[in-house]
């Protein structure tokens, strides 16, 4: 089976969020499988300096937009045996940043017009193009309309995935002739057409065979409208062709037992040495060191999508009691302000880290007891995940891929690997933080659910697994 993976960032490249690692992981498990599965993204300025000796250019061609004509190079390399195709065009992606211009429809409508005549630049025909978010929503439209009848395009399937119904690509109408040489049929037949605008995302969704997305209760919550961006409507439609498939981690990455970022490695059987990483950590940090006083840990952007709100309603409070809370991330300037306020307000207790800092994510992950992610909307997450790897027990809103993948403990039975609550408000954040700060008080409880929450399997095999069978039954 060969697939083509196509996505605007990849890690070890260049990556702004979990579609980066998405785009790495999923396709190196794949390969693991057996198939035949490449990659291809834009060639940034920005790329992985250790990278750049490695690429090299195999072509060049000639690429239309409407009425421009763009040169593209294709660049490759390979990365844990997958192999990367770069698209270059210094107009287009020789910039600081890799989204946000004034032009970026442009930009991606180049981009998708140059995967497809990549293939037969490059004699290659994929089985399934496995199309991702906004950037590469037109990809389908295009096949469909402009490509479907060549004879070296011809039974090509198409896979859609949406990583956050948020991004959506929306554009002046008049982009379908301007960028596409395409007629304005497209808008008025309502199948790109959104409140006005032309969406890229809404094409994906339209003319793909499949629709994936990054979980199971992610995938019916966007067909309703409070989740759906406006699009509800056509995603209920297409729910028979709608698949919802819960992202996974990389385990080679993120395990405490050899991970050589954190103070020291510990796993279930020696549960311990978790607490070794909780007084190293205080001690970097300046806070109190004591292991027995329950640690809090965020690592996040630091926006409202992500619940910050709650917290930040509840955070004296909170550190009005024998806890700890430790924070890092960015993100909007009124969250980064209060959390600095709290660490003046609170030195023993509070740490902020208004930074990035991947060293410092893993030893807070390893460190800390609790982990709160009460996000508003969370498509997958990764964090939960991680912090459940590492027995950090997640407390999380019941929403999207949280929901799927933390089971809260039940008392009566003894199963769960982590707390939730469901109405988004601060009282029930509050209420659900003090029933686990009462089950950490029983050690014996604790370390139980520690146990089952490092016992979660949320590696990318299951995840490639369930991907697999979606690209077979395409093919049927």
């Amino acid at each position: 089976m060969k697939i083509l993976f196509v996505t605007s960032e990849a890690d070890p490249f260049i990556k702004t969020g979990g579609l980066g690692d998405v785009s790495y992981a999923l396709p190196k498990y794949l390969r693991g499988m057996g198939m035949d599965i490449r990659v291809v993204m834009p060639k940034y300025k920005g790329i992985n300096g250790s990278l750049k000796e490695e690429i090299h250019c195999i072509r060049s061609f000639i690429v239309p937009v409407g009425w421009r004509n763009q040169n593209c190079s294709i660049f490759e390399c390979d990365v844990d045996g997958v192999k990367y195709y770069l698209i270059d065009n210094e107009y287009y992606f020789f910039r600081d940043d890799i989204y946000g211009h004034y032009d970026d429809g442009e930009r991606f409508a180049f981009y998708d017009r140059a995967v497809l005549m990549m293939l037969k630049e490059i004699n290659w025909k994929p089985d399934i193009i496995h199309c991702n978010d906004w950037q590469t929503g037109m990809i389908p439209v295009l096949y469909k309309v402009q490509y479907k009848t060549d004879p070296f395009y011809q039974r090509i399937k198409i896979l859609y995935s949406i990583h956050n119904m948020a991004f959506q690509g929306n554009y002046d109408p008049n982009i379908l002739e301007e960028l596409f040489g395409l007629g304005d049929e497209l808008y008025t037949d309502g199948s790109l057409e959104l409140y006005g605008a032309v969406s890229f995302m809404k094409g994906g969704i339209s003319y793909a065979d499949e629709v994936a997305t990054v979980s199971r209760s992610y995938a019916w919550e966007i067909q309703t409208p409070q989740f759906g961006e406006k699009m509800d409507g056509l995603l209920a439609s297409r729910s028979a062709h709608l698949h919802g498939i819960v992202n996974g981690i990389d385990y080679s990455i993120y395990n405490p037992k050899t991970d050589p970022m954190i103070y020291k490695n510990y796993d279930m059987d020696t549960l311990e040495d978790k607490y070794e990483n909780k007084i190293k950590l205080q001690q970097e940090l300046g806070l109190k060191v004591d292991r027995d006083i329950p640690m809090l840990g965020i690592v996040s952007r630091l926006t409202k999508q992500k619940g910050m709100d709650l917290i930040t309603s509840i955070s004296d409070t909170l550190l009005q009691k024998d806890v700890q809370l430790v924070v890092l991330g960015t993100g909007e300037y009124q969250f980064e302000g209060f959390f600095k306020g709290l660490q003046d307000r609170y030195r023993d207790r509070m740490s902020a880290n208004i930074s990035f800092d991947n060293t410092l994510a893993h030893r807070i992950y390893a460190a800390s007891d609790i982990f709160l992610m009460p996000s508003l909307f969370e498509p997958c997450g990764l964090g939960q995940l991680i912090a459940l790897r590492y027995g950090s027990l997640p407390i999380v809103r019941e929403t999207g891929g949280l929901k799927d993948t933390v089971k809260p403990y039940n008392k009566f039975t003894g199963k769960g690997n982590g707390f939730s609550f469901t109405s988004c408000n601060p009282e029930d954040l509050s209420y659900v933080i003090g029933m686990a700060l009462n089950y950490y008080k029983d050690k014996g409880i604790w370390k139980d659910i520690i146990r089952q929450a490092m016992d979660s399997n949320n590696s990318w095999e299951n995840a490639a697994n369930s991907y697999k069978e979606l690209y077979e039954g395409m093919l049927k």
